[in-house]
């Protein structure tokens, strides 16, 4: 999909009605057709069912340069999403990560993953990992990407003996399988987004459903498929642009298949008969197995990722504290799901950064990266954490992430909406009503789709709710710099027995601030409140993910959550706020409020009201632990010289 040729910050722009493959999809579009392709000149395109140590045979397109005087690396992609268009005339208009390494000459390999489009297999969503392999039945991602590179070396002519792996989002995950037990080929791999523990990536979030995203994409994704098959149906007809009023109107979770499921879906039962952390999800956590990893790393993502930050961060930090030695390095950017391969990212929705991100990075980073562990070309300069820190608008590197100078500090919420960095010494609380019938919107616009913007939208619509506590500090006056994860403690109370919470970090903008030259941004510039980072918890999962538990009406309870890692500068003249509310829809699915086993299974009278309560006390004391860059010395300036002195030199 182009980027859209009106002025970027049109709201008509930001949401464009072909969002969802976009959305749920962020490489699928590297599958399209091109009728002209610019890389029939330079590229030989051929088709192969590549046979796995279990006989089923893998759909696999190879894209080998034309020119034969050298030899070349392999960059391959594997994914579930199809490898098309399938014939050996028709061309993608992309087959790697971005027009630079196509240029720079590599054989690109594409395939589709055992059980999807033309390969043949049973698909197992995020195929558990087999640690102790015994006969050539023990198959998994691992063993299908060791056996496909085997099968490259052997057939394919012209290669350097080097093999590298990247993709995004799904791909990503199956990226992070090559390297466990990886084939000795394999020098480099770039998880990008990479789905890391289904719990807690994509559409999981500590328990909480993110029921557009997960909806629209188990109606095309969930469904059997036949294989062979080229092309499958995507999307779904709602019947409104209006998203908030679609899904209120979708009532229960458990009326789902009967009213909209026209056929047998196991991806959506899989998810209702396991609500809770079970054996069912620990196996589709890839993380405990990426052990003896041995090809260089880089996992990349973006800021303002909703769907898959968790396994960036958590990918990264698990190669790290598995892998001592290996090289291990983590990109982040000013980006949404993909959009380092997909845009400029130069802005994202009201927000500019300055500059084309995306192309700092392909070209500064990705390049360089393949170019030498697989081409041995040029010296490698790339730092352990290559981040754009936000607010600020610039790129900075740091030795370890999170940064070993960064100092934890916590922040309090106060009496009249302050929010400040000491502990309370009276007691307190805040409540406010939350009605499921009547949730907070987690965006102001009218979509049906999981917006990519909303990640950095103006939050001015949320803090006037009734039902969102908002705190923030006093007006800074020194920049402060959050850099790490978030660390959020709540205790509250509730008058009914289950309740979600959500924490929202905003950047408050002075109200004269203006918009930077040349960018005109759909509303007032001054007062914006820019999230700068958000999650959600479902209450019962407070303890244990595995064993939930209800809560016990008017006893305070603590709930303690992990948000993701942030790099933001607060400027002078700006406050951090932070919001804090128990519904957030249609992003998250409506919590009853009333406990049941399955919340998947509630009826329409389980929904309830409640009272909570946020306190702020010295026995119960709400605070959010942040880690806090110490501000860079300001370069000297020599003292202007004296009256009548030499000027200097």
């Amino acid at each position: 999909m182009k980027p859209s040729t009106t002025h970027p910050t049109s709201r008509l722009a930001r949401r464009p009605c072909a969002r969802l493959a976009a959305a749920l999809f962020p490489l699928a579009i590297l599958s399209q057709s091109a009728a002209q392709s610019p890389l029939q000149e330079r590229y030989t395109k051929t088709e192969h069912q590549i046979p796995m140590r279990d006989g089923v045979k893998l759909f696999t397109a190879v894209y080998a340069p034309k020119d034969t005087s050298r030899t070349y690396p392999f960059l391959m992609r594997r994914t579930p999403y199809g490898v098309g268009p399938y014939g050996e005339g028709q061309f993608s208009h992309r087959i790697g990560p971005s027009d630079l390494l196509e240029g720079d000459g590599y054989i690109f390999v594409l395939q589709d993953v055992r059980g999807t489009h033309m390969s043949e297999g049973t698909f197992v969503n995020m195929t558990p990992h087999v640690p102790d392999k015994k006969s050539p039945s023990d198959v998994d991602e691992s063993s299908d990407a060791h056996d496909t590179i085997a099968w490259l070396l052997e057939h394919v002519p012209n290669h350097n003996g080097r093999v590298g792996m990247w993709g995004i989002s799904y791909p990503g995950f199956y990226s992070s399988a090559s390297m466990i037990d990886a084939h000795p080929a394999l020098k480099a791999v770039s998880p990008q987004a990479p789905i890391a523990d289904w719990f807690f990536d994509d559409f999981h979030h500590h328990g909480a459903f993110y029921l557009p995203h997960a909806f629209n994409f188990i109606v095309g994704f969930g469904k059997p498929r036949p294989l062979p098959v080229q092309h499958r149906p995507w999307g779904f007809s709602h019947g409104t642009p209006d998203g908030y009023d679609f899904y209120l109107n979708l009532g229960p979770l458990c009326d789902v298949p009967t009213k909209h499921f026209q056929s047998e879906n196991p991806m959506w039962d899989e998810i209702v008969e396991h609500p809770d952390y079970d054996e069912y999800w620990r196996k589709r956590n890839i993380l405990p197995h990426l052990k003896k990893v041995a090809p260089a790393v880089m996992t990349v993502g973006g800021w303002y990722d909703a769907e898959d930050l968790y396994g960036t961060f958590e990918t990264y930090a698990a190669i790290e504290r598995q892998n001592p030695g290996v090289f291990n390095i983590l990109v982040a950017g000013p980006w949404d799901h993909g959009g380092w391969g997909r845009r400029d990212g130069d802005r994202l929705g009201n927000l500019h950064f300055g500059e084309k991100t995306s192309v700092h990075y392909q070209e500064q980073i990705e390049r360089v990266f393949f170019n030498h562990f697989l081409k041995d070309e040029g010296t490698m300069t790339l730092s352990e954490a290559h981040l754009f820190e936000t607010g600020e608008n610039r790129w900075r590197t740091f030795p370890q992430w999170p940064p070993k100078e960064a100092q934890m500090r916590r922040v309090y919420p106060a009496g009249g909406g302050a929010l400040t960095f000491d502990a309370p010494t009276v007691e307190g609380f805040d409540e406010f009503i939350s009605d499921p019938a009547k949730p907070v919107p987690y965006t102001e616009e009218i979509t049906v789709q999981m917006t990519r913007e909303h990640m950095t939208d103006d939050q001015r619509f949320a803090a006037r709710r009734p039902d969102v506590l908002t705190y923030q500090t006093s007006v800074l006056t020194e920049p402060l710099t959050l850099a790490g994860p978030i660390a959020a403690e709540l205790w509250v109370s509730t008058t009914q027995t289950d309740a979600d919470w959500i924490i929202k970090v905003i950047d408050v903008f002075p109200p004269d601030a203006k918009a930077p030259e040349g960018f005109s941004p759909s509303r007032p510039w001054g007062g914006y409140q820019m999230m700068v980072r958000s999650e959600v918890i479902r209450g019962r999962y407070r303890d244990s993910y595995e064993k939930p538990a209800p809560f016990r009406p008017g006893e305070p309870t603590r709930v303690r959550l992990k948000l993701q890692d942030v790099l933001h500068t607060f400027k002078p003249g700006h406050r951090l706020m932070i919001q804090v509310q128990s519904t957030w829809f249609p992003l998250v699915d409506r919590n009853p409020q009333k406990y049941v086993p399955n919340i998947y299974k509630a009826v329409a009278e389980d929904f309830v009201k409640a009272t909570h309560r946020v306190y702020r006390s010295p026995r119960f004391a709400t605070h959010f632990e942040v880690g806090v860059l110490p501000a860079e010395p300001t370069p000297a300036v020599p003292p202007a010289p004296a009256a009548g002195s030499p000027p200097a030199g």
